[in-house]
């Protein structure tokens, strides 16, 4: 685990109707205040990232599909420096991933399905709060391909 990140496992509420899936409550330990959300759609094989934020705390819940969503911490002093963490999040494994800023952090959508990734931001967006990456880069310790277990 990855020093300041947080992972709560969150409700589904099912019936003949179809289905409430709660994210985040102004009232959650995790709730720190509210920037914007929106949505990013990914598809199956594709990553996004590497991105990291400078100041902007990220909740991110996957509403639909499956993402294996990647973190590196590259933060001088911190006492996880140099990890990384997977985290399978989605239809499989519902839950919120809190990730603090400056975090690397990237995630490919996995399965046959387009997934659906919410963020309840705690900053708007800016221009210069935000760097990137290229998935393929090499100052980030990790590869994307699938490594059978």
């Amino acid at each position: 685990m990855i020093d300041g990140v947080i992972v709560t496992q969150l409700k589904k509420i099912a019936d003949e109707r179809g289905t409430i899936m709660h994210m985040l409550r102004k009232d959650s330990p995790v709730f720190e205040e509210f920037g914007e959300i929106y949505f990013s759609t990914v598809y199956p094989g594709v990553v996004k990232g590497w991105h990291i934020h400078s100041k902007m705390t990220l909740n991110y819940a996957v509403v639909h599909g499956m993402i294996k969503l990647v973190l590196y911490d590259d933060r001088k002093g911190s006492r996880t420096h140099g990890e990384l963490m997977e985290i399978f999040i989605g239809d499989d494994n519902y839950c919120l991933v809190t990730i603090p800023p400056a975090i690397w952090n990237g995630f490919k959508c996995i399965g046959t399905k387009t997934a659906i990734v919410a963020n309840c931001a705690t900053h708007l967006h800016e221009v210069g709060e935000i760097k990137r990456l290229e998935p393929k880069c090499t100052s980030i310790p990790y590869k994307w391909e699938i490594v059978a277990k």
